[in-house]
């Protein structure tokens, strides 16, 4: 897979991806909860995710955040699409203690978000609305649909971290062979 890389006077990043892999990471953003987030979903997709950024995080994590989403969602399109003879549709439901996170998608190759997890505040020193940031960019490079709720919880790291792994487990699903020729679409082309 080709190097994804963006270079702005806010952030310089290196991205690549390998669908036929097993969640193995390097992955540096220079901001841990983020890291981990993105290493929780490499693990649970199975998508092996080689990310770099170097941002201005002097300022705060919100650039690196979202030109990270964007420079992702970048390396999956170019992965996944044109796709073809997969399920195409994926969801799950991922728990963490008291939280539970539903996340259901579309490789739908049109951009949508619909994301509510009820999070406030910082977890740790990471500005939580972030990930909605992070999400919002990576759907509209990505070209996906994507719905993500909580259902339950209180805790923001569980919240977070079941969000992140809920959207690996329901990528892993929609790549699933399919069993049937072509596109899986009703327009035969998505």
């Amino acid at each position: 897979m080709q190097m994804v890389e963006r270079k702005t006077k806010e952030t310089d990043i290196k991205c690549k991806v390998s669908l036929q892999a097993d969640g193995k990471t390097n992955i540096d953003t220079g901001i841990g909860f983020f890291d981990h987030m993105l290493e929780a979903f490499s693990k649970h997709s199975g998508i092996d995710i080689y990310l770099i950024c170097k941002g201005d995080l002097h300022i705060d994590n919100h650039h690196s955040v979202e030109d990270c989403g964007i420079v992702l969602g970048k390396a999956l399109k170019e992965a996944i699409f044109p796709i073809d003879a997969i399920e195409r549709f994926g969801n799950s439901g991922v728990v963490m203690d008291e939280a539970l996170v539903s996340c259901d998608l579309d490789l739908s190759n049109r951009a949508y978000l619909y994301i509510d997890l009820g999070i406030i505040g910082n977890i740790g020193n990471f500005e939580s609305e972030l990930i909605e940031e992070f999400f919002r960019a990576l759907v509209n490079s990505f070209g996906i649909t994507l719905h993500l709720q909580k259902i339950r919880g209180a805790n923001k790291h569980h919240i977070s971290e079941a969000c992140f792994k809920a959207f690996g487990v329901a990528i892993k699903r929609a790549l699933k062979p399919s069993g049937q020729k072509g596109t899986p679409s009703t327009k035969g082309v998505l």
